[in-house]
């Protein structure tokens, strides 16, 4: 693949992912993680079943590889009441059909990397999630000790809304996972004392109302699993992350 650092001027453009892509999208999730993603993802992503996606290219490339792609991010939309952050938003009881745009996997291949490829493909997901009216967020999860990506995401102005303790169970370790969320659409965080004593009060008695968590945690295996029911994801490897 060419270098994109050899050349002065490169071309870089954002399209969304396509039946085309299987095979790269495959290959470069291989490379990039250390978990085996099963071929049922991956046929969603590129055949945009419940999963929205982009992809990055450099067209600037003479071979025929120039619309092959280079980055990727794919995301989810949920619902705000069946995400893990439900009680952030339970202050705006007129909307009950606020939803949020999950990042489910962003990557960059190394001869793109310090780019601003990555931050482009976020950007993209920003605009499109301030583009659905009833959107009021995009979130994701970090693994704790992901120093690059925790700098990463703060750069990109997302909030840190919490700290998950245990959220990863990685090679008889448990680790602490960072929520991080960008708000969109007049989105915010709870920050004056009687929301702050709402959002309290909604989350223990939907505690009370759930018999099950709404989200599973990372557990140690050897395959990640995209589950269709309730946009929830059940994750896990040998390496486990939810996110880079």
């Amino acid at each position: 693949m060419l270098d994109p650092r050899s050349e002065i001027y490169t071309s870089i453009e954002y399209r969304p992912i396509q039946p085309s892509d299987l095979e790269v999208l495959e290959k470069i999730h291989l490379s990039l993680f250390p978990i085996r993603y099963e071929r049922e993802f991956f046929l969603n992503v590129v055949n945009g079943h419940g999963i929205i996606s982009w992809g990055a290219v450099d067209t600037s490339r003479s071979d025929e590889g120039r619309d092959e792609l280079i980055g990727f991010v794919t995301t989810r939309m949920i619902a705000a009441k069946d995400s893990e952050i439900e009680d952030l938003f339970r202050y705006n009881y007129s909307h009950k059909d606020l939803t949020l745009l999950y990042i489910l996997t962003l990557g960059v291949v190394d001869s793109y990397r310090n780019l601003g490829i990555a931050s482009s493909l976020v950007r993209e997901v920003i605009k499109h999630a301030a583009s659905v009216s009833n959107c009021r967020g995009v979130y994701l999860h970090v693994i704790s000790y992901n120093q690059p990506a925790i700098n990463f995401y703060k750069k990109m102005l997302f909030k840190l809304a919490r700290r998950l303790p245990m959220f990863y169970y990685i090679r008889g370790q448990h680790y602490d996972s960072y929520l991080f969320v960008y708000y969109v659409n007049g989105g915010r965080m709870p920050c004056s004392p009687l929301a702050f004593l709402k959002m309290l009060v909604n989350k223990f008695w939907s505690k009370e109302e759930k018999s099950i968590p709404r989200w599973s945690r990372c557990k140690e295996s050897t395959t990640l699993l995209a589950s269709q029911n309730n946009n929830k994801r059940i994750i896990s490897g040998e390496d486990t992350r939810c996110h880079v």
